[in-house]
């Protein structure tokens, strides 16, 4: 069960009211509205500006104040705290959990040990990428998976024949992100000293303000972090024993603006914006291959069979037609374009998500897919998906940027990923 908001949050504040994700969900002028996490009523009181965002059929909030700089700035100074409960998460286990994964996953399963995390993804069988997610094996046989998108029904389409069990505890499990420069000596105020020696990818369950919760050094920031996996109902009691213990260590809650930011300095690509989930994709071109969203590190073609195999080492042969990269745009260029209309430049309060073309010389090569300007950095980034042979490190390309209406174009030059990776992300002792 779950106590949301019994009015849309841009209403007046008013007392919660109790559903789940499956039951009929409350309406405004007929529109069905999400509901509240594990912590709603926690993340409720702290949301000043009132700014949410559905995120899989639950509330999710966008700022707590009315901008995110001090949100940002806890993710790369001190210490953030995010909801990430709606994600999708599911327990396998049985004894033919470990065939299931193996079958689905591009990765080698076999090569994870007990306590290890992976990043991976998952394809339809002509090798285009349906969503990606994180893999905690937690037994022999025993796994907890999450996703961006509803997997369920693929995977049992997929476990037919196997003695295996999935089930979908995306509301039994609540999430919380704990990320940045301090998070490790907070922790070790909360659990002990043995977190700080919690390698990178790997998963400690231990106990927090009397609560049973597994740690994996994880995250979605491209810092030193890690995400907490809590039982649904005593995540209130997690999370307040963070925000207590955090005082000390400048503990700011975050929301997804400025996760948003923070995921793009990292490299780190999101479905429905880098890239499309086959299923949902309408046309060809809205198909990738992981080769073509930078996760062919994460494809071992010489692993037992599974989905999409076949396809993938046709696709790996010829090369991917279209890759992921990073592009620094022209502070310059915009600061010329915005003189010349009498303006100062114009710099977007939230990372864009709006896919605008990327030029070399008359032929448009490629589309730039998130832009964000970094406070960290000092300047203007963007994730690109271009023509290969126009992808390699330093080539020079232009982005379309309109101003005043008008639309220009800004000299941008290919760079390596991550544009931002700190030491501290995976440096063992931590903090």
């Amino acid at each position: 069960m779950r106590r949301i908001l019994s009015a849309h949050p841009t209403l007046r504040r008013c007392e919660p009211r109790i559903y789940n994700r499956h039951s009929i969900l409350p309406r405004v002028s007929g529109i069905a509205l999400p509901i509240g996490t594990a912590v709603h009523e926690r993340t409720f009181r702290l949301c000043e500006s009132l700014n949410y965002r559905e995120w899989s059929g639950y509330y999710a909030v966008s700022a707590y104040e009315s901008h995110h700089e001090h949100e940002y700035n806890a993710i790369r100074n001190s210490s953030a705290l995010i909801d990430i409960s709606p994600l999708y998460k599911y327990m396998l286990t049985g004894p033919d959990a470990t065939r299931l994964v193996n079958r689905v996953i591009t990765r080698d399963i076999h090569k994870v040990k007990i306590g290890q995390v992976i990043y991976c993804c998952w394809c339809d069988e002509q090798g285009k990428v349906i969503d990606d997610g994180t893999i905690t094996r937690l037994g022999e046989n025993v796994y907890r998976w999450t996703a961006a998108d509803p997997s369920l029904h693929w995977f049992s389409q997929n476990a037919l024949g196997l003695d295996v069990r999935i089930e979908d505890v995306s509301e039994k499990v609540a999430a919380l992100a704990l990320q940045g420069p301090t998070s490790a000596r907070l922790l070790e105020k909360l659990v002990g000293g043995e977190i700080l020696n919690l390698k990178y990818f790997r998963v400690l369950h231990t106990h927090l303000a009397g609560v049973g919760v597994d740690i994996s050094r994880t995250g979605y920031t491209g810092d030193l972090g890690y995400e907490l996996w809590i039982p649904w109902d005593d995540a209130t009691k997690v999370w307040d024993a963070l925000m207590e213990q955090g005082r000390a260590f400048d503990i700011h809650p975050a929301g997804m603006l400025a996760l948003d930011v923070a995921r793009i300095e990292a490299g780190l690509i999101l479905i429905e914006v880098d890239y499309f989930s086959s299923k949902k994709a309408l046309i060809p071109s809205q198909k990738y291959s992981p080769y073509e969203i930078g996760l062919g590190r994460l494809v071992n073609l010489e692993k037992d069979p599974f989905v999409g195999q076949k396809a993938l080492r046709e696709k790996n042969a010829h090369g991917p037609a279209r890759t992921l990269v990073g592009l620094e745009i022209n502070w310059d260029d915009i600061e010329r374009l915005y003189d010349a209309v009498g303006l100062a430049p114009q710099i977007p309060g939230a990372a864009s998500r709006a896919p605008v073309p990327v030029y070399q010389g008359k032929t448009q090569v490629g589309k730039a897919t998130s832009t964000t300007w970094s406070p960290t950095l000092k300047k203007m980034i963007a994730l690109a998906s271009v023509a290969t042979p126009k992808s390699a490190v330093g080539t020079h390309m232009d982005v379309e940027l309109t101003v005043e209406a008008m639309r220009h174009r800004v000299r941008a030059a290919t760079v390596n990923l991550p544009f931002y990776n700190p030491p501290r992300k995976m440096a063992t002792p931590a903090g």
